[in-house]
């Protein structure tokens, strides 16, 4: 028997109603459901709850419902079990999430029909050091932010490529994202929008104090090093812009490929060019 998991975003599918249906639509098939412990007590359907690391663990694959930031989290939870993820957008604007909620039945009957693929994506590692030692690690599927705190004033971030000193940004901060990620802050700060067949990693300085500093490109291979030089004590590294860790003058991170991929679902023959034409014109509009 095959499992599938779902994670909802209890803030968009407020109700479980989109939730229910598809777990009576798997089940109805003949799937063993899996959802978190929360979603499946306000459903009573407490047999079918079971904790993070089971929900990615114990499934064939997982449905995430939600938006684009509820399938990075989903992403970076999912990393050690290399759990195929179907994004289901039920947010706004939904950049890398598959399939929209009219779809999602249509999505899932491909799925049973074995009529999809599965896309890798690339994962960026950062690792923080703080007087010689390394601390913490932090993965990521858009994008590292190396910003300041709320203090409306500028930051200085030295950075390094390869060990090769490549410039000093003094601005907001910098972006070191995914080719996935070049469609979110990255874009904002003015960076390239790269396809993410692409093995990159790109730096986007944030309103940098210089009519010199641009977006640069590397390879997926190369190591990224940022020195911190700021005593004020209000400098923060942020993931996928949901979680903080706060920094400090001497400290060192360094931004490289994970040593895993996200693994996207895939079911309808949209390209990247199809996804960015429509999504950007419908934030325009």
């Amino acid at each position: 028997m095959s499992k599938v998991s779902i994670i909802t975003n209890l803030s968009k599918d407020k109700d479980l109603k989109m939730t229910e249906l598809i777990v009576e639509w798997l089940e109805e098939r003949g799937f063993k459901v899996l959802l978190l412990e929360e979603a499946a007590n306000r459903l009573k359907r407490k047999e079918l709850g079971c904790n993070t690391k089971q929900i990615y663990s114990l499934c064939d694959y997982a449905i995430v419902l939600g938006g684009d930031g509820t399938l990075l989290g989903a992403a970076r939870e999912a990393v050690n079990y290399e759990t195929p993820l179907l994004g289901v957008n039920m947010g706004r604007l939904g950049f890398i999430t598959e399939v929209e909620v009219k779809d999602v039945f249509t999505a899932l009957e491909k799925i049973c029909k074995k009529e999809f693929a599965i896309e890798e994506r690339l994962m960026l590692e950062a690792r923080v050091i703080k007087e010689g030692v390394n601390t913490d690690v932090f993965y990521c599927l858009n994008d590292f932010g190396i910003t300041k705190g709320i203090l409306s004033r500028i930051i200085t971030l030295k950075v390094y490529v390869n060990d090769e000193y490549m410039d000093t940004y003094n601005a907001d901060g910098i972006v070191i994202s995914t080719p996935t990620g070049s469609t979110a802050y990255s874009l904002s700060a003015g960076g390239p929008i790269v396809n993410p067949k692409i093995g990159a990693i790109i730096i986007t300085p944030i309103c940098p104090h210089s009519l010199g500093s641009r977006s640069i490109v590397i390879s997926k291979d190369e190591v990224v090093m940022v020195d911190v030089e700021d005593d004020n004590q209000g400098v923060y590294l942020t993931t996928d812009g949901q979680r903080g860790y706060k920094l400090k003058n001497g400290d060192r991170v360094i931004i490289r490929k994970a040593p895993f991929t996200a693994r996207l679902i895939k079911v309808f023959n949209r390209s990247f060019y199809d996804v960015m034409r429509n999504k950007l014109k419908n934030e325009r509009e």
